[in-house]
C-alpha cells in the first residue's frame, strides 16, 4: 500500500512539475522543472511496476537537482532549501523498508531481499552534506569595519540641545539621530534591562483603517517625555519613572476615508520672550489626522489660546478641494526662529483632485501665515490672497524636515503628484519638483535649490526620509556642510547643502522604456555613487517554501513586465523593484558626526503594479485600499492601479531573502563597510523560529557616542543594539508589539542614560499592534 500511495504522490508531483515546467519553458525560463517533472513521472511508473530502477532514476534526480541548484545559487542555504528540500525528503522516504522491500527480489531459497539503496543513499547524503555546509556560508554578507576614531573633535550637532535631551524628531534640527551620551557603550550594552513600561491606552480599534500605526519618537525636555499616539492623544510622561503627567485628547474622531492613522511626533518650542513659568512659555505642537495643528502648554497639556483660533490652526485652509479624511499631517513640523513650518500628507492614488502639497510657515506664537511655497506655483511665496487657493494636487511632503538656521535653509523631502503611476499632463513645475529634495529660504519660502532623485516618477518613489545634515571633512582637509538624503530607490545622495551640488558623483543611467501610449518614461535616471540599489532580479532569484511554489513564482516573473529598476507600470502588470515600500523610508538613517559614518537599514521587497482601465474599476467601496496594497482608484484619471508586494501562492515573497539588512557607510569615502542580514522570521511564521533570514523593516535607527546603534523596525518584534564599528548585534530585547518607530535616548537627574522605544505595530506590514513605551537602562 505504501508503495502504491508513493507512486501516486510521485505521479501528481511529476505532472505538476511537468505542466508548470512546460509553461515556464514556453515563457523562456529554465528547462529544469520540465525535466524534473518527467523524471518524477518516470520514477512513478517504475514504482507502479515495482522496478528497483526507480531508486536509481531518483538518485539521478537528486544529483542533477543538486548540481543545478549549486550552479544557480551557490552555497546559499535559503535558496538551496526550496530547490532540494522536498527532493531530499522524498529520497529518504524511498530508502525506507516499506518502499525498498517491495522493489526487491526473492532469493532461490525464498527470502525477500530489499532493493539496493546504495546509489540513492550516497546521493542523498551528498545533498545533505552540501545543505549543512551551506548553513555556514552567507554569500550576501559583507563584513568590514567603520573607522571608530573621532574625525571632528567638536562637531556641529545642530541647535542648542543639552547632551542629555532630545528636542526634535531627529534630536536636533540636523536630524542626525545621534546622541553625545556614552554611558551605554559597546562594552556594557548587553547589560541593559527594562526600567519602566507605560501603556497609553490608545489601542488599535476594530473600525480603524488598515494603515493604523504607532511610529512616534518621544521628545525629552527637562524632566518630561512628550509623545503622541495613533489617534492623536498628546501625553507627557515623567522621564525617570514613566508616570503620566498629563494627556490631551483633540477628539480627531474616526474617518474610514483616511489612508493613515498615525502620529510620528510632536514639536517642542520655548518662547524666549515669555516670562519663566508663565502659561504657554513652553509649548508642544500636536498635528492631528483631521488636519489641525494644536498648541499645548508643555507644563500641563492645556490649549494655548493665543495661537491661531483658540489654540488651533486649520491646515485645510486654502485648499480648493477638501473632502474630510484626505489631508492631514502625520509628521511633526519644524520650528525655527519664530516660524513653525509644516507640510501635509494626502491620500495616495484616491483622486486627481487631492489637496495641495503646499509647504507653509506660520508665526509660532500667533499662527499667522508668513509664507507659502507651493510646488505647483513655486514663484508666489507671499501669503495667498483671500479667496485664492493653492494648486490642486501638487507634490506634497509628508515626512520630516531638517533645518540649518545658520544657512537660513529648511530642507524638504518632496513626494509625487497623484496618481503616482501616471505621468500624463504634469506641469513643468511638477516635473521639476516631484520626488526631490528642495532647500527653501527660512525667511521667504523661496526655493534656493532642488535636487531631483527620480525623473518623471511613475513608481511612487517620493523622497520619504528626513535629510540628515553633517559637516563632512574632505580629503583636502576642507569641511563641507553636507546633506545625506536616503531614497526609496536605494540611492544615498550626499550633497553640499548650500547648493545641492553632489559631493559624491551622481550619474545618469539608461532607464527602461515601455510606458503606456498616453505616457512616457524618462530615458535616464540619476544614480548616486553612494547607493544601496539592488541588483536586477533574475528568474533564479524567485523563491518559495518548496520547488512547486518557487516554480509558480518563476512563471509569474516571466509573465510580468520587468527590465530592472524603473520598469514602467503597465496594463500587463510590472514588477517594481525596489517597490514603493522603499529601500529606505521615513525612518531615514543615523549619522555619527564625530566618526563621520552612517548606519542604516536597507530593505528589499519587490512590488507589482498593474494599471486598470477606468471602465474595469468596480463601484466605489469594493476591493479598494488606496495605499500600498490593493486597488488604488485614481478617480479622475483614465487608469487605477492594482499594486502590492510580489507574493507567491503561499503569500510569502516571490523573491529570495535576504529582504533586510543593517549597513554602515564611511561618509568620508562613500564606501559601504559592512552589510549584514537583519532580523528573524520569529513573527512571520506560525512557529516562533529564530532563523536569521534578513527581514523587511520600517522605522529608523539611532547612534550614541558610546559606539552603539539602536534599531527596532524589523518585522520581528525586537529592539536591538549593534556595534556601530562592525554591525554585529550586541544585545536584543523582545518587544510586546511591533517596533516600527525610532528609538531615542536621554539622561535623567541621577545621571543614568535611558534608551526608550515605542512598540505599537504597523498596519501595512502586519506586526503586532500595541500601545507601549518602554525604557531601558544599565543596572544601578
Amino acid at each position: 500500500m505504501a508503495l502504491k500511495i508513493t507512486a501516486i504522490i510521485f505521479t501528481l508531483l511529476g505532472l505538476a512539475l511537468a505542466i508548470g515546467g512546460g509553461q515556464l519553458v514556453m515563457l523562456g525560463g529554465s528547462v529544469y522543472y520540465l525535466i524534473c517533472g518527467l523524471a518524477f513521472v518516470l520514477t512513478a511508473i517504475l514504482l507502479f511496476l515495482k522496478k528497483r530502477a526507480a531508486l536509481h532514476v531518483y538518485a539521478g534526480i537528486v544529483i542533477v537537482s543538486l548540481v543545478w541548484a549549486l550552479w544557480e545559487v551557490g552555497f546559499d542555504w535559503w535558496q538551496l532549501g526550496p530547490r532540494g528540500g522536498l527532493i531530499i525528503v522524498l529520497g529518504f522516504w524511498l530508502l525506507t523498508p516499506w518502499i525498498r522491500k517491495p522493489l526487491g527480489f526473492l532469493s532461490p531459497s525464498g527470502m525477500q531481499y530489499s532493493a539496493s539503496a546504495v546509489p540513492l543513499a550516497i546521493a542523498s547524503v551528498i545533498a545533505v552534506v552540501v545543505a549543512v555546509a551551506s548553513m555556514f556560508f552567507d554569500p550576501y554578507d559583507q563584513s568590514g569595519e567603520l573607522p571608530d576614531q573621532s574625525v571632528a573633535a567638536a562637531p556641529k550637532l545642530g541647535g542648542d540641545v543639552p547632551d542629555g535631551e532630545w528636542h526634535q524628531y531627529g534630536r536636533t534640527p540636523y536630524g542626525q539621530r545621534y546622541s553625545p551620551l556614552d554611558q551605554v557603550n559597546v562594552d556594557n550594552v548587553a547589560n541593559l534591562t527594562e526600567v519602566w513600561r507605560y501603556q497609553t491606552g490608545d489601542v488599535k480599534r476594530p473600525d480603524d483603517v488598515g494603515e493604523t500605526t504607532y511610529q512616534v519618537t518621544p521628545l525629552k525636555v527637562g524632566s518630561s517625555l512628550y509623545i503622541c499616539t495613533p489617534h492623536n492623544l498628546a501625553i507627557a510622561l515623567d522621564a525617570t519613572t514613566g508616570k503620566e503627567k498629563w494627556r490631551y485628547d483633540p477628539n480627531s474622531g474616526m474617518n474610514p476615508d483616511r489612508q493613515h492613522q498615525t502620529c510620528r511626533g510632536v514639536s517642542y518650542y520655548k518662547d524666549q520672550a515669555a516670562a519663566a513659568g508663565s502659561a504657554c512659555a513652553e509649548r508642544v505642537y500636536l498635528p492631528t489626522s483631521d488636519a489641525r495643528l494644536i498648541a499645548l502648554d508643555a507644563a500641563n497639556g492645556q490649549v494655548c489660546p493665543a495661537f491661531a483660533q483658540n489654540g488651533t490652526l486649520r491646515l485645510e485652509t486654502g485648499m480648493q478641494h477638501n473632502p474630510a479624511g484626505y489631508y492631514y499631517s502625520t509628521s511633526p513640523p519644524a520650528i525655527v526662529g519664530n516660524k513653525i513650518i509644516i507640510g501635509g500628507a494626502v491620500n495616495d492614488n484616491y483622486s486627481t483632485q487631492e489637496q495641495s502639497g503646499v509647504i507653509r510657515a506660520f508665526d509660532v506664537n500667533t499662527g499667522a501665515l508668513i509664507w507659502n511655497w507651493d510646488s505647483g506655483n513655486p514663484s508666489q511665496t507671499q501669503p495667498i490672497a483671500e479667496g485664492q487657493t493653492y494648486t490642486t494636487n501638487s507634490p506634497n511632503s509628508w515626512s520630516v524636515f531638517s533645518v540649518d538656521e545658520e544657512l537660513g535653509l529648511v530642507y524638504i523631502p518632496l513626494g509625487n503628484q497623484v496618481p503616482d503611476q501616471l505621468g500624463m499632463n504634469r506641469s513643468e513645475s511638477v516635473e521639476k519638483y516631484s520626488s526631490s529634495i528642495v532647500a527653501l529660504d527660512i525667511n521667504t519660502g523661496a526655493d534656493r535649490w532642488v535636487r531631483q532623485t527620480v525623473h518623471h516618477d511613475l513608481w511612487d518613489m517620493d523622497v520619504p526620509a528626513q535629510p540628515v545634515l553633517i559637516d563632512l571633512s574632505r580629503p583636502d582637509n576642507s569641511v563641507v556642510p553636507a546633506l545625506v538624503g536616503p531614497t526609496k530607490q536605494g540611492d544615498i545622495y550626499v550633497l553640499d547643502r548650500r547648493t545641492g551640488e553632489p559631493i559624491f558623483p551622481i550619474t545618469e543611467e539608461p532607464a527602461p522604456k515601455g510606458a503606456i501610449p498616453e505616457d512616457f518614461s524618462a530615458p535616464t535616471q540619476p544614480t548616486s555613487a553612494v547607493s544601496f540599489k539592488p541588483e536586477p532580479l533574475k528568474e533564479s532569484d524567485m523563491w518559495g517554501v518548496s520547488m512547486l511554489d518557487q516554480m509558480v513564482c518563476r512563471i509569474w516573473y516571466h509573465q510580468y513586465n520587468y527590465e530592472g529598476r524603473y520598469t514602467p507600470p503597465s496594463l500587463n502588470g510590472s514588477i517594481i523593484y525596489p517597490g514603493n515600500f522603499g529601500t529606505f523610508n521615513w525612518g531615514s538613517v543615523a549619522v555619527d558626526p564625530e566618526r563621520q559614518v552612517m548606519f542604516g537599514m536597507p530593505t528589499y521587497l519587490a512590488f507589482t503594479s498593474k494599471l486598470v482601465p477606468r471602465a474595469d474599476i468596480p463601484a466605489k467601496g469594493q476591493d479598494e485600499k488606496g495605499s500600498e496594497q490593493g486597488l488604488n482608484r485614481n478617480d479622475g484619471a483614465p487608469y487605477g492601479v492594482l499594486m502590492g508586494p510580489f507574493l507567491g501562492p503561499l503569500n510569502i515573497p516571490c523573491q529570495a531573502p535576504p529582504w533586510g539588512y543593517v549597513a554602515g557607510v564611511d561618509l568620508r569615502t562613500g564606501k559601504t563597510a559592512y552589510k549584514h542580514r537583519n532580523g528573524t522570521v520569529h513573527d512571520m511564521t506560525p512557529l516562533p523560529l529564530p532563523f536569521k533570514v534578513g527581514v523587511p523593516g520600517i522605522g529608523g535607527p539611532m547612534i550614541t557616542k558610546g559606539g552603539v546603534a539602536f534599531l527596532g523596525a524589523a518585522v520581528d518584534n525586537y529592539l536591538r543594539a549593534y556595534d556601530l564599528k562592525n554591525g554585529k548585534t550586541l544585545w536584543e530585547a523582545r518587544l510586546p508589539a511591533g517596533g516600527q518607530a525610532t528609538p531615542m535616548t536621554y539622561a535623567v537627574e541621577d545621571g543614568r542614560q535611558f534608551v526608550v522605544m515605542v512598540a505599537g505595530g504597523h498596519g501595512s506590514v502586519g506586526t503586532t499592534p500595541g500601545d507601549y513605551v518602554i525604557a531601558y537602562a544599565l543596572p544601578r
